[in-house]
């Protein structure tokens, strides 16, 4: 894709919460949190590695109940990504009133968990984080604006109404030639609809 030539454009299921004007947005927070209560019966807002309290700095951690944890080290994971992981202490969590919100089950061997990336300076930008760069660009949004209006229909009814969900072929030519000819049949419904 990045050698095609194309101007291509991969959906990006973050692109609203990187917007800036879905940041002050409060009627985009509201709804997002009556989908979030909807989805999870009613159940609180887990806490992520943004609620806790990291200083790069001093390499210290404090949980959202104010508690200090412990830091148990640093990874270097598949991704090439290094990680600084803390845990909190058994007997704070045990006791802790926030931890519904915290962790899945009541703690019995070793509390909260979590890990924050280091080195993100030298961090190399892969394919995707190419692609947010070019959506969150000006130019960007205007030309992913237009995904609903332009793209979306024309998945909707390949994919719902004519019930491709999957490609059944293996191999680019055979794949591309399966593809045309849903796209085929699309474009005759709409001159078809436009005759009439």
């Amino acid at each position: 894709m990045s050698t095609s030539g194309f101007d291509s454009y991969i959906a990006d299921n973050q692109f609203r919460k990187r917007n800036p004007l879905s940041k002050d947005s409060e009627t985009y927070h509201t709804e997002k949190e009556k989908r979030r209560l909807k989805r999870s019966e009613g159940k609180p807002r887990r806490f992520t590695s943004l609620d806790f309290h990291y200083d790069k700095d001093t390499q210290t951690c404090y949980c959202p109940a104010g508690n200090e944890m412990w830091r148990s080290g640093t990874h270097l994971k598949s991704n090439h990504k290094h990680y600084t992981r803390f845990t909190g202490y058994l007997r704070d969590c045990q006791a802790c009133p926030l931890q519904a919100q915290c962790m899945r089950k009541p703690p019995t061997d070793r509390g909260r968990q979590v890990q924050f990336i280091n080195d993100e300076s030298r961090k190399k930008l892969n394919y995707g984080d190419k692609m947010k760069i070019k959506i969150d660009s000006p130019v960007g949004r205007r030309q992913y604006g237009k995904r609903l209006g332009c793209i979306e229909p024309v998945f909707g009814n390949i994919t719902t109404n004519k019930g491709m969900n999957r490609l059944t072929l293996r191999g680019q030519t055979k794949v591309n030639a399966q593809w045309q000819m849903y796209c085929l049949v699309h474009n005759i419904e709409k001159l078809r609809e436009a005759m009439h």
